[in-house]
């Protein structure tokens, strides 16, 4: 009868496991930094693929077909009117002290140095970045990218790599074009607006450039899409719970890319001033 099993042999004590504050912020720190470290393997891999065969160039010329050509019409039609815009609120205050022709510099200097590496890496961020996370992300949840790798396909390779190539080539043309149309918007502005000449607009707007300044936005431009692209593919890459991680990834992917592009901005802009003060 001892052995019974509904026998009660002794009083038993319930020890209920408590979960401080500590723990919890312990736990989401370590998960940070495991999400920072794999972040920065994939880039990583992504990078050094570029070095070695195979290569995927059809992959890489769809990828810069849908990322360029695709994102050039949100851009172009963004560019205008921010270049508007712009010659209207600076070209009131320049009415007050009678200097309206300055207008043309303030504005190429704004687009070229700021504005247009930083609304363009926006606006390509959130057209696609998160498709690069959707698409990857369905393809992880359907299982495609265990099926590439018992083929012997290297996802990083085949995936990630034509994607951050593609939007490091892109991106900076993508800035160029926003610069360019966002100085015509401008010049649009200001002959119908401060009626100044067209001729004086792009006379002051070209020479108040310095080979400086096209650095910058050069520069600002690359990392803005090396950011995009390699937090879209790796939101894609680790997505987890299926058809609905697929939409919290998408959606992560677009807050994470236009946080850490703002960011990197402050950092990227204080040290072009200071490399344009000692190099350039």
């Amino acid at each position: 009868m001892a052995d019974t099993p509904l026998q009660v042999t002794g009083s038993q004590t319930k020890h209920e496991q408590t979960i401080s504050v500590l723990d919890v912020l312990g736990g989401a720190m370590k998960r940070s930094v495991a999400a920072v470290q794999d972040y920065a393997e994939l880039s990583f891999r992504g990078i050094t693929n570029l070095a070695t065969k195979p290569y995927y160039f059809q992959d890489t010329l769809d990828q810069m077909d849908d990322i360029g050509v695709g994102s050039l019409p949100i851009i172009l039609l963004s560019g205008f009117f921010i270049g508007g815009v712009m010659v209207l609120q600076t070209g009131a205050q320049f009415v007050r002290f009678g200097q309206t022709s300055l207008t043309g510099d303030v504005v190429s200097l704004a687009l070229v140095r700021e504005l247009g590496p930083a609304i363009t890496g926006l606006l390509t961020a959130g057209r696609c970045s998160s498709g690069m996370a959707s698409e990857l992300g369905s393809m992880l949840v359907t299982e495609q990218v265990d099926a590439m790798r018992a083929m012997g396909t290297d996802p990083s390779r085949k995936l990630v790599t034509p994607r951050l190539l593609a939007t490091l080539l892109m991106v900076p043309l993508l800035t160029g074009m926003m610069v360019f149309v966002g100085l015509l918007g401008g010049c649009v502005a200001s002959v119908f607006s401060l009626r100044l000449s067209a001729v004086e607009f792009w006379r002051r707007s070209i020479n108040a450039l310095e080979f400086a300044d096209l650095m910058q936005g050069l520069m600002k431009s690359l990392v803005f899409g090396f950011i995009l692209a390699t937090v879209g593919c790796y939101k894609g890459l680790t997505v987890r719970g299926g058809t609905q991680g697929v939409g919290r990834a998408t959606t992560q992917s677009v807050v994470i890319s236009s946080v850490l592009i703002i960011v990197a901005d402050l950092f990227l802009t204080k040290l072009s001033l200071y490399l344009a003060n000692k190099i350039f």
